[in-house]
């Protein structure tokens, strides 16, 4: 070969060089990266065969990743429950002397390229006994090797990438690996490694990213249980309504999509969407009765009864006295009468209070007055002073119309979605994850502009940010696992929420959604008891519109 034409392999073996390694950076898939490795050497180098190992965390071994063979028509590819069936080669005996009589290994101890013309006449001492074997067994050749280290930039051993029987591009016969061959694979071998750490690199950022996620989640579920929960499922069913959006094909699904890094961004946002719990006082955020704090005060109002009772019999027994020591016998009966008259109305207002204390949708305004009336009667405290039977605080507590939050209380959890929108908007986010902030932020607004913290309607907010509202209402209906209520029934559910979208609180398209492609069964199936499951009528579900009936008012 003369230089004219050592000059033009040169420059080719360039261009697809810089084409494999555009290639090489593109690509986040392990797998898939690996691949690509072996095939661009062997498409380079023209090479008929070959293999790519990877090195042990520990540098002691090389494992088999992908083996090639174009004559024989055979490839294997390791996969984690099916690795290649071949032993790892290790690098260092028991004594920790260095493996020098297999090439990849020596390759990889001495991080040098080993270019053999030919195994079979090689003085090299190396030991190709198991090639010979396999040659024997498969009718196969082996002649030249090329086998490289793969090191990236801080000189560390990422792998060995083995080439087999170099091939002359226009008599196929096999050739030994030119030394323009060796420096173009040498080349190409450290793009690779550095492909390969870049990719470990991302793996392992996520990893830490997710695992600091998921302390925080553990920290909510720390500080109470019920909410670590709803954490953890809320992202679960939010990517459940993405991917019944990206199957559709209709209405404002029609050009929707995510990709693999959308929906890892999304997932991410759904993982966060309540870190601002974080900074949410315990005793709010599992408040389970109107009259809780530290612990439950309905258990003092209680023994506030029982000194009630305690004193009405005490008056009783010494009216008795009197009448008796002055012969009066006969306002006795009366006196009993009174008495248990008395009893009862306290035990009748001790279950009543029991009652208000539970909290639930509703509290009448008859029912406040029966309050006050209670609030007012007089009792001896401990201190002997004589005072009002409920204090002003837990008269309001108790008034509390729904739930058991007061209105300084709910102010309280309201907050949770500023800090976490503060928390999330200080984190430097790459590219992929530039929208968590959005999404997680987003799932207490509504569509009518009367949601919070920043009172956005839905033109304002995005498909995924209102796919997290739904998500985060209905696993907080459908949750079996609150302090202060049972789960309700799927029916119980939808029906809410159908109300929500008429009332414009929910996107009516994602409601419609999930009601028409069975979003809320399949969560159901793995998340409610079966008692919560019951025979949903969609007929029956406010607002329901099906999908049916849009494509018939559009057509």
């Amino acid at each position: 070969m003369d230089i004219g034409d050592t000059k033009l392999e040169s420059f080719s073996l360039i261009e697809k060089l810089n084409e494999i390694g555009i290639a090489l950076s593109a690509e986040k898939n392990t797998p898939k990266l690996l691949e690509m490795i072996l095939r661009g050497a062997k498409t380079i180098l023209n090479a008929d065969a070959g293999t790519l190992y990877l090195a042990t965390e520990d540098k002691k071994f090389l494992q088999f990743e992908i083996m090639m063979n174009d004559s024989l028509g055979t490839i294997l590819v390791s996969k984690p429950d099916e690795p290649i069936p071949f032993p790892p080669l290790p690098l260092y005996d028991d004594k920790g002397k260095p493996n020098e009589t297999m090439v990849a290994a020596r390759a990889a101890v001495h991080k040098q390229t080993i270019n053999i013309p030919d195994a079979y006449t090689s003085t090299e001492n190396l030991d190709f006994t198991g090639t010979r074997a396999f040659d024997t067994r498969t009718g196969y050749r082996s002649q030249s090797f090329l086998t490289l280290p793969m090191l990236n930039h801080e000189n560390e051993l990422i792998g060995v990438l083995q080439l087999i029987n170099a091939k002359d591009p226009i008599s196929g016969q096999i050739i030994e690996f030119s030394q323009v061959s060796q420096r173009i694979a040498e080349s190409l071998a450290s793009q690779a490694a550095i492909a390969l750490t870049n990719n470990k690199l991302i793996a392992q950022f996520r990893e830490l990213f997710e695992s600091f996620i998921n302390l925080i989640s553990e920290a909510i579920d720390k500080k109470s249980p019920y909410n670590g929960a709803h954490c953890r499922r809320v992202p679960t069913l939010t990517m459940m309504i993405a991917d019944a959006a990206c199957k559709a094909n209709y209405g404002i699904f029609q050009e929707f999509a995510l990709d693999e890094d959308e929906r890892y961004e999304l997932k991410i946002a759904g993982l966060l969407h309540d870190c601002g719990k974080v900074t949410t006082p315990v005793h709010v955020i599992d408040k389970a009765t109107k009259l809780e704090t530290i612990f439950d005060r309905i258990h003092l109002v209680n023994t506030r009864f029982e000194v009630l009772k305690r004193d009405a019999e005490i008056s009783f027994l010494k009216q008795k006295i009197a009448a008796i020591e002055s012969g009066n016998l006969s306002i006795i009966p009366d006196l009993e009468a009174a008495l248990e008259q008395k009893l009862t109305q306290y035990s009748s207002d001790q279950n009543f209070l029991r009652i208000c204390n539970i909290g639930g949708e509703f509290m009448r305004d008859d029912l406040k007055e029966q309050l006050q009336q209670i609030a007012k009667y007089r009792w001896i405290d401990p201190q002997g002073v004589e005072t009002n039977f409920l204090t002003e605080n837990e008269v309001y507590n108790l008034n509390v119309s729904r739930g058991t939050l007061t209105t300084e209380e709910r102010k309280i959890i309201n907050d949770h979605i500023v800090v976490t929108i503060e928390m999330l908007e200080q984190l430097p986010y790459p590219r992929n994850l530039r929208r968590v902030p959005e999404y997680a932020g987003g799932h207490h607004e509504r569509m009518d502009g009367k949601g919070y913290p920043k009172g956005l309607t839905r033109d304002q907010m995005s498909l995924p940010a209102r796919m997290m509202g739904i998500a985060d209402i209905f696993e907080a209906l459908s949750a079996k696992d609150r302090p202060y209520k049972k789960g309700k029934t799927l029916t119980e559910c939808l029906q809410i929420l159908g109300n929500m979208k008429l009332n414009g609180h929910i996107d009516p398209d994602l409601f419609d959604l999930f009601v028409s492609e069975k979003v809320y069964m399949r969560y159901a199936n793995e998340y409610l008891d079966p008692d919560q499951i019951d025979e949903v009528d969609e007929n029956n579900i406010p607002g329901y519109t099906p999908p049916f009936a849009y494509f018939f008012s559009t057509n």
